[in-house]
C-alpha cells in the first residue's frame, strides 16, 4: 500500500473540477483499495499526538466566508477504532492519545477524499500533528507509520507546500513568486532522492516566507518518513503553484503508487470561484 500527500489548498477544490481533483481522483482509483485511509491533515494542529478511535466521525466545516455548498458537504466515511490501537502500537514509545468524541474529519481531510474515494465507504481516521515536536520527530513518526502498509492502511497526508496566504495575488491564479518557485523545486529534489533528510527543507532559505506557520507544511514530512522506510523517493502526482505564494504539489511513495497524471505538471488555474481574501483556508 502507497502513501500520498496531497496539497489540498482551499476547501473550494472539494465542490470543483481542475487538475487537482482529477489528479487525486485518479490516484484513488489507481490504488489498491485499502484496508482504511489514515490522514494527518494540516487542520488538526495540537498541542499533542492524538487518533480519531470514534466509530462515526462527524465531518468538520472548519471555515468561514465560502459559499453555502461547500457547508453542505457531508462524507459520511465510517471511523475505524481498532485503527487507533494500531497507530498507538507501531507509534511506541511515543504516546499516542485516542479521541473518542474531540475531533472527526476535517476540510483537510475530506477535501481531497471527496474525490480520491467519492463513496466514503472506506474508513478514515486522522492522526493529530503535534506541534510541539521537532521537525525530524515527523520524519521518525512517517517510518514508523509506514509499517501500517502491511496492513492494508493507505497513509495520506494534506497540506500545501507552500502556503503564504497573505503573499497571494489573486490576479495570478496560475503563478508563482521566485522563492515559492525555488522552495518547491528543492523540496521535490529532496524528496525524490533523499526522504529521509527532508526535515533540513525547514533550513532552507527560502522556507520562513514559504511556511510562515508550519502546519500545512508538516503533513509532507510524513510522507517523506514513509518514503524513507520503504527504500522509494516521492514522486510527483501533480505540480501545483498558484496566486504566486501556493503550492499543491502533490506526491505519492511506494512501490504500488501509480503513475504521474498525465498531463499533470505545468500551471493551470487553480479556482473560478474565489473565496474572501480574509477566509480559513
Amino acid at each position: 500500500m502507497p502513501a500520498a500527500f496531497l496539497g489540498h489548498g482551499s476547501p473550494m477544490n472539494a465542490i470543483e473540477r481542475n487538475r487537482f481533483t482529477e489528479a487525486w481522483r485518479a490516484f484513488g482509483a489507481s490504488v489498491p483499495r485499502p484496508r482504511a485511509i489514515l490522514v494527518v491533515s494540516a487542520h488538526w494542529y495540537i498541542n499533542a499526538t492524538a487518533v480519531t478511535a470514534m466509530p462515526r466521525p462527524r465531518t468538520i466545516h472548519d471555515f468561514f466566508g465560502f459559499p453555502k455548498p461547500l457547508f453542505e458537504v457531508q462524507y459520511p466515511a465510517p471511523g475505524l477504532p481498532e485503527l487507533a490501537e494500531e497507530v498507538s502500537e507501531v507509534a511506541k514509545p511515543d504516546y499516542v492519545g485516542a479521541d473518542h468524541d474531540g475531533w472527526g474529519l476535517d476540510h483537510g481531510t475530506w477535501s481531497v477524499l471527496v474525490h480520491a474515494f467519492p463513496d466514503a465507504d472506506i474508513p478514515v481516521v486522522q492522526l493529530s500533528i503535534n506541534a510541539q515536536k521537532p521537525a525530524e520527530w515527523h520524519v521518525a513518526m512517517g517510518a514508523k507509520l509506514a509499517a501500517l502498509r502491511e496492513r492494508e492502511v493507505l497513509l495520506v497526508g494534506s497540506g500545501n507546500v507552500v502556503h503564504n496566504l497573505r503573499a497571494m495575488d489573486w490576479k495570478q491564479p496560475d503563478a508563482a513568486f521566485d522563492w515559492n518557485t525555488r522552495f518547491d523545486t528543492d523540496a521535490r529534489q529532496l524528496l525524490a532522492e533523499r526522504p529521509g533528510d527532508a526535515a533540513a527543507l525547514m533550513e532552507h532559505r527560502d522556507y520562513e516566507i514559504s511556511a510562515p506557520t508550519p502546519e500545512h507544511f508538516l503533513p509532507v514530512l510524513y510522507l517523506a518518513g514513509f518514503a524513507a522506510a520503504t527504500g522509494v523517493g516521492a514522486g510527483v502526482l501533480v505540480e501545483g503553484p498558484a496566486y504566486g505564494s501556493l503550492s499543491m504539489t502533490s506526491y505519492t511513495a511506494g512501490p504500488d503508487c501509480p503513475p504521474p497524471t498525465p498531463g499533470g505538471p505545468g500551471a493551470a488555474a487553480v479556482s473560478t470561484s474565489l473565496p474572501p481574501e480574509d477566509s480559513n483556508i
